[in-house]
């Protein structure tokens, strides 16, 4: 048995985590079976033995892994076809290039989004993303998103090395996708879910034209997937 243990908003059939995104996109590469278990925030203890510690998490056969990265390569290892990474070094590069998707794409994303990630919580589950998440930010949802146009294009701009290298190849990877693409299209996914009316880039942007490709990957795997109405 494989199962994706996924956040999920009070509505179940939105599946948003940029972290489980990565994943989804990793077991879709690998051409695995799975089944998609969603789950919200405050549920985590109802799964598994003495409860799931974060998403995503991943239970294959007797394995049960969490964090994005450390699945990624345990797929590599067990399931050795259609490799994510293509060589020990490249995996071992993904640490510092993981390091960076976090800090500049995640986190800076996340200011703009986290409203809306609020937003499609159920009450409890709402209050304790609203009091962990502001604690973070040190201010309210509603001011971290007050300043999103603004924001957005600092945004933009911080992604510059992303898009010089999507201005000589068409993925992060190369010729075709890999772990790289996966990471890094995760945390937008995230955002087309949860925000989808919120443009992250013009239509000129090289990253846009990637991203469009990345949403047509797997028979339009995410770009199929529902999003806030």
């Amino acid at each position: 048995m494989r199962q994706l243990f996924e956040l999920c908003g009070e509505d179940r059939a939105i599946c948003f985590s940029p972290f489980v995104w990565r994943v989804l996109f990793c077991l879709k590469h690998k051409g695995l079976e799975f089944d998609r278990v969603p789950a919200m925030f405050l549920e985590k203890s109802e799964h598994g033995e003495g409860g799931i510690p974060a998403y995503p998490t991943l239970r294959d056969g007797d394995n049960w892994l969490s964090d994005s990265l450390e699945i990624a390569k345990y797929l590599d290892h067990t399931y050795p076809e259609n490799p994510l990474f293509g060589s020990e070094a490249a995996e071992g590069q993904a640490q510092f290039l993981n390091n960076w998707f976090d800090g500049t794409i995640v986190m800076g994303l996340f200011p703009m989004v986290a409203a809306d990630v609020c937003a499609i919580l159920g009450e409890d589950n709402a209050k304790y993303f609203r009091e962990t998440r502001e604690a973070r930010l040190g201010r309210t949802l509603e001011e971290a998103v007050a300043n999103r146009d603004q924001a957005a294009e600092a945004y933009r701009a911080s992604l510059g090395v992303m898009r010089g290298t999507l201005t000589q190849q068409p993925f992060l990877s190369g010729d075709k996708p890999g772990w790289a693409d996966y990471a890094a299209a995760g945390p937008l996914v995230w955002s087309r879910i949860v925000a989808p009316d919120f443009a992250l880039f013009q239509e000129d942007d090289p990253i846009h034209a990637w991203f469009e490709k990345m949403l047509d990957l797997f028979d339009g795997f995410a770009r199929n997937a529902p999003t806030v109405a």
